[in-house]
């Protein structure tokens, strides 16, 4: 069965490497990085880990709104005018819309939690604000739109797994737009909780590189524009990219570790490109994972390599945005559309020595291609790997 084609018309994202899509691939063709200890979350530690905060006066969170959501509607508003579609229009229309996050705001209450816990009456604003501020509703509900909402949650692969949903609502015919990608807030709960599990590094994340001790968080949104053929060719407009493929495949192993041999990231590959009808050598490059922990890199390594061979470059953008979570599948997906737009990619930021066990290595400077097909991927917790892939229009 042939799926119908769905493209992508619109892209947006903010992160600590830019506000905007075009800011961040500027800053990932630079090389340069800025990781720092955190100003906005309160901490009392020995030792400093650095994050890759986002200072945007509109991403600030008020008394109605989450900072998740504030970051959210940053990117769908440059994603929407790159579409050349208005909120009028969506409104028009059968829009879906698709958020992948991981904590959210949900973590961000903890000085409502601690007066309730010593038997106060804490204001109840923080909750109200939280129950409000469903990521996916909160932008369907602010816009006005109809078509189905959906909020996944699927830790570090969520916003790869709403891009894949949406894709799965146009080829039903479910919606004729979708917005999709994922968008996530850090928190002090989640940086002290990384913490604690000894995968946070002190110094700048250096992904697949020997001496790589692990990563650094990130936040911030990544959102793509999706339409149906007949939707975008009634109006007159172009398409970016197809989305061809789109592969989701638990290990079953570990609660936060992958399998060793990578067993469902290559059946998530795998799948995605028996959906696209491609082979493993019309592959151009992979967006990695690349988190820069031990385990992570390794696995993926290990089944990039085993796949696609030493021809296919690799790259980790996370180099240059930290680990967004529930956002990294949206902000990557936009990453690999442009990359395959600019035909070039950035190197790896602090990639310097290679490392046998992860049998690759990953692009060390920009590096200009011919490229059709771009791979995206996704590792999580929970063992889930999740894959999209992209293909330019020739």
């Amino acid at each position: 069965m042939t799926l119908p084609a769905v493209h992508i018309t619109g892209m947006g994202t903010i992160s600590a490497a830019g506000n905007t899509l075009a800011e961040a691939m500027q800053t990932l063709y630079s090389g340069k990085r800025h990781p720092a200890p955190p100003q906005n979350i309160q901490v009392e530690l020995d030792t400093a880990y650095p994050i890759f905060e986002v200072f945007n006066k509109l991403a600030q969170a008020d008394e109605r709104v989450t900072r998740t959501s504030r970051l959210l509607e940053i990117a769908a508003n440059e994603a929407l005018a790159q579409s050349g579609l208005t909120r009028s229009d969506l409104q028009k229309k059968r829009v879906g819309v698709a958020i992948g996050t991981t904590v959210g705001s949900t973590l961000n209450n903890e000085p409502f939690y601690r007066r309730y816990k010593a038997g106060k009456l804490p204001d109840l604003q923080p909750i109200q604000r939280y129950l409000h501020n469903n990521p996916a509703l909160f932008l369907s509900e602010t816009w006005g739109l109809t078509g189905p909402a959906a909020t996944i949650a699927n830790a570090c692969s969520s916003g790869t797994d709403a891009i894949g949903l949406a894709k799965s609502w146009l080829e039903q015919d479910l919606c004729d737009v979708a917005i999709a990608g994922g968008a996530d807030e850090l928190s002090r709960i989640t940086y002290l909780g990384f913490i604690s599990l000894l995968i946070s590094s002190t110094k700048a994340c250096r992904p697949f590189d020997r001496e790589r001790d692990g990563l650094n968080l990130g936040e911030g949104a990544g959102i793509l524009i999706l339409e149906k053929e007949e939707t975008l060719r009634g109006r007159g407009q172009n398409t970016l990219a197809q989305i061809c493929g789109y592969g989701t495949f638990a290990d079953a192993y570990h609660p936060t570790a992958p399998h060793p041999e990578g067993k469902g990231l290559k059946k998530t590959l795998q799948f995605a490109l028996r959906q696209a009808n491609l082979s493993v050598k019309e592959v151009d490059f992979v967006n990695a994972h690349g988190t820069s922990t031990s385990n992570n890199d390794q696995v993926e390594g290990k089944v990039l390599s085993e796949l696609f061979g030493p021809d296919v470059p690799v790259v980790s953008t996370k180099a240059y945005t930290g680990h967004t979570l529930g956002a990294a599948g949206g902000i990557e997906a936009a990453f690999t559309v442009q990359a395959l737009l600019d035909q070039a990619l950035p190197a790896t930021a602090g990639f310097e020595t290679f490392d046998p066990d992860c049998t690759l290595a990953p692009t060390t400077q920009n590096t200009e291609i011919k490229a059709r097909v771009g791979v995206s991927n996704s590792l999580a917790f929970g063992g889930n790997n999740s894959t999209l892939i992209f293909r330019r229009e020739a």
